[in-house]
């Protein structure tokens, strides 16, 4: 089963593995999504911890790269597949 950043809950962890923007509902939204993630450090196999959550619709996250903290809606978090298995 693939797992999104946007499964995880406070303190999981995971790695990334790459990126599906396909499946986003806002294709124009989803269009350069990829490269702004790759900009801001989204990078395949860096390790990804999610730190917070809003209190509505748990949006937006804050997420933990490397020593960067990082908030995203969770619809950005949606399109980044995470490895499979458990990865703490």
């Amino acid at each position: 089963m693939t797992r999104y950043l946007s499964d995880l809950r406070i303190g999981e962890t995971s790695i990334i593995q790459g990126f599906d923007t396909a499946r986003l509902h806002d294709q124009e939204f989803a269009a350069d999504l990829e490269d702004r993630l790759l900009e801001i450090g989204f990078e395949e196999g860096l390790g990804v911890e999610v730190l917070h959550q809003g209190p509505f619709g748990r949006d937006p996250l804050a997420v933990k790269i490397g020593t960067m903290t990082v908030a995203l809606r969770r619809t950005e978090a949606s399109a980044i597949i995470l490895q499979n298995g458990d990865n703490k």
